[in-house]
């Protein structure tokens, strides 16, 4: 049985469908990322599943536990990283640590949970005299308080320098490692490559993709090369007979095709027919799909 389960998940407000009939798992021992554009679904299914919301219609499982009716046994099981830590202004670091930690009969030890995230010199300090990337340290301490079997982190990383990303990444692998599910939900697709073994992607209230990341990034070949950015794009894709996104001066075209040849005539047609249209051709590169390419080809805006 997975760890965290949805199916057919609802949540409506009003006659707002946020999510419309969505269904994944994440596993123990994974690291589950949740992504999408704003208003895509994903922090109201994150919510319901922490048992913050309830949902208007589906079915939703964490350690085969109902989240919204049994949620004090939930929450001793469970870590949750908000963006928006909440913390008294006033607290200090190591009193807060400890707390929490007190709160769970099989808690953390504080101290080496506060070693952990990197905040021995500030144990003393209070919330309000924190840097950013500090209170994310901290807030992610306070999830892992409870020593859970699941963890849903959200944004770890944002405001954390780049030597703290690495730590935290770290601290993300060896949860993991240990058997924990961790779902993470961020906007940082660099982060999601980094450390997702699945990815569910969220777009206007339905997932769009759900797979492992390998899998997303091998099902498909792109070809990315710049040129001028009065480029016209729509007659480009006329061409070629495939989709051309344009980013700037940046241009990619992305494909399924069973035939390797295919990537080489693709790249021989463009180069012909930019040179016939007087336009360059610069940092030409053909490969697998990055995750950025398949958020953007499957978030893109579509008419109603």
């Amino acid at each position: 049985m997975a760890a965290v389960e949805v199916e057919n998940l609802s949540v409506h407000y009003g006659p707002l469908r946020a999510v419309d009939e969505v269904s994944f798992t994440a596993e123990s021992g994974e690291i589950t990322a949740v992504l999408g554009p704003n208003g895509a679904g994903k922090t109201s299914t994150i919510e319901t599943c922490e048992g913050f919301r309830r949902p208007t219609s589906g079915a939703v499982r964490v350690l085969d536990l109902d989240p919204w009716a049994q949620r004090t046994a939930l929450h001793r099981e469970v870590g949750v990283m908000l963006q928006d830590g909440g913390v008294y202004p006033s607290a200090r670091v190591g009193e807060t640590v400890a707390q929490f930690c007190r709160l769970y009969d099989r808690g953390a030890m504080a101290g080496e949970l506060v070693a952990r995230v990197g905040l021995v010199e500030r144990t003393t300090t209070t919330w309000r005299r924190l840097s950013g990337g500090e209170k994310q340290r901290l807030c992610l301490a306070l999830a892992l308080a409870a020593r859970p079997r699941v963890a849903f982190l959200d944004e770890p990383t944002a405001g954390i320098d780049v030597n703290g990303r690495d730590d935290v990444r770290g601290i993300i692998r060896d949860l993991a490692g240990q058997g924990c599910a961790v779902v993470l939900a961020t906007h940082e697709l660099d982060e999601a490559e980094r450390l997702a073994d699945r990815v569910v992607l969220f777009n206007r209230g339905r997932i769009v993709a759900n797979s492992t990341l390998a899998n997303l990034r091998s099902s498909r070949t792109t070809v990315r090369f710049r040129s001028s950015p009065s480029l016209d794009a729509q007659r480009l894709a006329q061409h070629i007979g495939l989709e051309v996104v344009a980013n700037g001066d940046e241009f990619i075209i992305s494909f399924s095709s069973p035939d390797s040849s295919m990537a080489s005539d693709l790249v021989s047609r463009i180069s012909v027919w930019l040179g016939s249209n007087s336009f360059p051709l610069h940092d030409l590169n053909v490969g697998g799909e990055r995750l950025e390419d398949v958020f953007r080809m499957l978030t893109k805006e579509q008419g109603p």
